[in-house]
């Protein structure tokens, strides 16, 4: 469905750009915390951006760029020159009502990731926890928590980056945050940017709700952007293709909560138990 899932346009320059009025779209009404843009840029490039009301995490997801906010320079950040060398990816925080930059130094793979900003964080480069392994089996998936809830790097974004071995699932078992309840659940829009290996390749994402008014099964090739307003929403990557995507959340409250489908949490108990 045209609805949630993103092509890029074009493969050079901004080729993605979703914002709040931009998502606006009949299976997503309410959506209004998740902004996200990608650029693809060539040596020597040059972009900057207003935040306005928004605050920025900038994730180089491959290759080297300076970087400048609010008028400081944080030099050329950047070390992972392919984006599955699954190396840790360099990344900075941008507060509303400010700008940054990026010249690239290489040809570069750009996200910027907003959300709304509330003055609360000064601009610096992040220091990206290592990776973590989430799973088990062929539910094994790897994490770069860049900024989860459990480090206090911004007002309403959380950002993620999973690696997915060739034929294993993720964000799996299904879960939802959908409603805004804490502590049981948080509500939290969300977007996946997608890449594959080797690129040529695809996977598979389902957005679907419990009751059913929602359920959409879409196949994802290289740079496509998935959107999540509500419901679950598992991955899967066929046999002989890697899959990668950042992730974008944020809502009214800067938690994680949500709750596994009631008929599949079943395989978390059992995964706990054998522990």
């Amino acid at each position: 469905m045209p609805d949630l899932l993103i092509k890029p346009k074009g493969t050079t320059g901004k080729i993605h750009n979703v914002t709040v009025d931009s998502a606006r779209t009949p299976k997503s009404p309410g959506w209004s915390y998740v902004g996200f843009g990608l650029y693809r840029l060539k040596a020597g490039e040059q972009v900057q951006e207003q935040t306005g009301d928004r605050e920025v995490i900038l994730v180089l997801v491959e290759g080297k760029a300076e970087i400048t906010a609010c008028g400081r320079s944080f030099g050329t950040l950047g070390d992972r020159m392919n984006v599955f060398e699954r190396k840790k990816p360099a990344c900075a925080y941008v507060p509303d009502d400010s700008q940054w930059s990026a010249v690239a130094v290489t040809n570069c793979t750009l996200a910027v990731c907003t959300a709304p900003g509330k003055g609360g964080h000064e601009a610096r480069v992040l220091d990206v926890p290592d990776l973590v392994t989430r799973g088990k089996g062929a539910n094994t998936r790897y994490i770069y928590p860049i900024a989860m809830e459990e480090s206090d790097v911004a007002d309403s974004l959380l950002v993620t980056e999973v690696f997915t071995p060739a034929g294993n699932w993720s964000s799996y078992p299904p879960h939802r945050h959908d409603e805004n309840r804490f502590p049981e659940m948080t509500y939290l829009e969300e977007t996946y940017y997608h890449r594959l290996n080797p690129e040529q390749g695809y996977g598979h994402q389902r957005v679907f709700t419990e009751g059913g008014e929602l359920d959409e099964t879409m196949t994802v090739s290289n740079h496509d952007v998935v959107m999540v307003p509500k419901g679950h929403h598992p991955c899967a990557a066929p046999y002989g293709y890697d899959m990668y995507y950042l992730n974008v959340m944020a809502g009214p409250l800067r938690k994680w909560r949500f709750q596994n489908h009631p008929d599949h949490d079943w395989i978390v108990k059992r995964d706990a138990s054998v522990a």
